[in-house]
């Protein structure tokens, strides 16, 4: 089965959210970036991938129209490890995180997705996982604008059914006025994106313990930063792995960096490179609680990877898209994410959606 055409398609889908500022990344944000990947073979097979992300999508998408795309065409969908060994031998030099990592991600997850159709099993099954119907989900909330922002945004959440909800706020009065609007019941973990020294970190983690929080996300700058992690888990538990390269994964384990580890299927390598980073903290005995901020296929992706682990926590970006291009499965109900039971991904995009909201005209690379 023989790839014949790679089509980068970028969105953008206007989104609300009950107090989060308009940006994501930093960058303001008039709609949520998704960077998908179509790959056509020559059995009339199409399989559905997606690149990280937000504001780094031009780049991205570049990176797939110029390299890894046309160094795709002709060869042989079906097997993924000698494409995927071969493609990032090949552009290693040209970085192992960043734009060419995302590219190569998106196009592994639309082959698992071809993989699932042709073999007529939806993806989770093709990883190893029995059949599960439903996954907890807790909403990752966007930063806000202050901490009234926070305890509107975290009582919108609970009132739509969640009962683990992520902050990204790095104040206190911020996260004092999440507990305080949820209660003591609802898991409220915290991703404060590499703000601080190891100093400052011990002392926030210390003036929110009263906080009770579930996680604390990647406190240190520079996220390297791993065995300043793994001295941080006397005060908390930590997570991290999310701005992990591939070779990042097994310093962080032998180091004792985290408690749960945060792989993103749409920056890593795909689905491939996930399988192994999951098995690899199996042997260190570290939980995985995968990363995404996807709404697209990365978000299908990573419903899979987690059915294929058992009940996992699933990530949803704490947002209200105008409209889901991937309809019902990026949608939660009651803090509840349904498992796609079809071929593959288990679902395509629909056309009309990505009609409406490609930023760019088509462009497929073809035999």
């Amino acid at each position: 089965m023989k790839i014949t055409a790679v089509e980068s398609i970028l969105l953008a889908v206007p989104y609300r959210s009950a107090g989060g500022l308009r940006s994501i990344a930093g960058r303001p944000a008039a709609g949520l970036s998704m960077l998908l990947v179509r790959i056509e073979t020559d059995q009339g097979i199409t399989g559905w991938g997606e690149a990280f992300g937000h504001a780094v999508t031009p780049a991205t998408r570049t990176v797939l129209d110029t390299l890894v795309g046309p160094m795709s065409i002709g060869r042989d969908a079906r097997d993924i490890d000698a494409l995927m060994g071969d493609l990032q031998r090949t552009l290693h030099l040209l970085g192992r995180n960043g734009p060419v990592m995302y590219a190569l991600s998106g196009v592994d997850i639309a082959l698992w997705d071809l993989a699932g159709k042709v073999a007529g099993q939806p993806l989770y099954r093709l990883l190893g996982g029995s059949q599960r119907a439903e996954l907890t989900v807790y909403s990752s909330l966007l930063r806000c604008t202050g901490p009234a922002a926070v305890a509107e945004s975290c009582r919108a959440a609970v009132a739509q059914g969640f009962r683990h909800i992520k902050l990204h706020e790095i104040t206190l009065p911020a996260v004092q006025a999440a507990r305080a609007a949820v209660g003591p019941d609802v898991a409220l973990m915290l991703d404060t994106n590499c703000p601080w020294s190891r100093d400052e970190a011990r002392a926030m983690i210390e003036a929110m313990r009263p906080c009770d929080l579930y996680w604390v996300e990647e406190p240190l700058w520079p996220p390297e930063d791993y065995a300043g992690l793994a001295a941080l888990r006397d005060g908390a538990r930590i997570a991290a792995g999310e701005n992990a390269s591939l070779t990042d994964f097994r310093p962080i384990f032998e180091l004792g960096a985290v408690d749960f580890v945060q792989p993103s299927v749409s920056k890593i390598g795909g689905v491939s490179e996930m399988r192994r980073i999951i098995a690899l903290a199996h042997d260190f005995g570290v939980e995985v609680v995968p990363h995404c901020g996807y709404l697209g296929a990365g978000f299908l992706a990573t419903v899979h990877i987690a059915a294929s682990m058992g009940d996992v926590l699933v990530e949803r970006l704490g947002i209200d898209l105008e409209a889901s291009p991937f309809g019902p499965f990026a949608e939660i109900t009651n803090g509840v994410a349904r498992v796609p039971q079809g071929p593959g991904l288990g679902h395509d995009p629909d056309p009309a959606l990505i009609a409406r909201y490609r930023t760019h005209e088509p462009n497929v690379i073809r035999t």
